[in-house]
C-alpha cells in the first residue's frame, strides 16, 4: 500500500512539472542591448576615406556592389574602374556615376547609400586616460570627446586644452577651459567636433 501511495505522489509531481510553465530564459549581455548608434546621412553628406558605400543599378546585378572608399579617396566600380569619391557629397557622386554608367546602359536607375560612416574620426591625445582615435556616431562636443577618451588624468593641465581643426590647408585652434565649462562658464568653448578634429590635453 505504501509503495502504491509513493508511486501516485511521484506521478502527480511529474504531471505538475509537465504542466508548469518553463522558466523564462535569461537574456545574454549581448542580447540585452542590440541597438547600435548610427548616423543618418542625406545627399549633402561629404564622403570620406573608409566609408562603405552601397551602389546599385536597378535590374543589373553586375552593377550592384558595396565598395570601400580607399585611403587615396577612390572607389573601384565595374565598367568605370577607379572613381574619386572622397570630398564629394552623396548627391554629387550619384550624379557622376549615373552620367558615366549611361554610356554603357541607357537611362540607368542608380541608388547610392552610405552603409557605414567610418571617416568621421576625431583624435584625443595627451594626458587623458585612453588617448586614441574615435569614430563620431553622433554629434559630439569637446566635453563628450574627452569623456570618450576616459577623462583627464591627474597630471592634465585642465585649462590649457586645445582643439585643432584643419580646413583647406589652414589649421585653426580653439581653447577649452575644462574647469570653467564643467562649472557652466565659457560654454561657447564646448564646440561641436568635426571630422578630423584633434583634442590635445597637455
Amino acid at each position: 500500500m505504501s509503495l502504491l501511495l509513493a508511486i501516485a505522489i511521484t506521478g502527480s509531481a511529474w504531471a505538475a512539472d509537465e504542466n508548469a510553465a518553463p522558466p523564462a530564459p535569461k537574456a545574454s549581455p549581448a542580447a540585452q542591448d542590440t541597438t547600435a548608434a548610427v548616423i543618418n546621412v542625406d545627399s549633402t553628406y561629404e564622403i570620406g576615406m573608409g566609408d562603405v558605400l552601397g551602389i546599385s543599378v536597378w535590374k543589373d546585378d553586375a552593377l550592384t556592389k558595396d565598395v570601400v572608399v580607399l585611403p587615396d579617396g577612390v572607389i573601384s566600380f565595374p565598367l568605370l574602374g577607379l572613381v574619386k569619391a572622397a570630398g564629394k557629397t552623396v548627391g554629387q557622386l550619384k550624379a557622376e556615376l549615373e552620367k558615366r554608367i549611361s554610356e554603357y546602359a541607357p537611362d540607368p536607375v542608380l541608388n547610392l547609400e552610405v552603409k557605414q560612416v567610418n571617416s568621421m574620426i576625431i583624435y584625443v591625445i595627451g594626458r587623458v586616460n585612453t588617448p586614441n582615435r574615435f569614430i563620431l556616431n553622433a554629434n559630439v562636443s569637446v566635453l563628450q570627446g574627452l569623456a570618450m577618451a576616459g577623462g583627464l588624468n591627474p597630471f592634465a593641465k585642465r585649462n590649457s586644452i586645445k582643439v585643432f581643426r584643419t580646413e583647406g590647408g589652414t589649421t585653426e585652434t580653439f581653447p577649452f577651459h575644462y574647469d570653467d565649462v564643467v562649472e557652466g562658464k565659457r560654454l561657447e568653448e564646448n564646440i561641436e567636433l568635426e571630422r578630423g578634429d584633434v583634442i590635445v590635453v597637455p
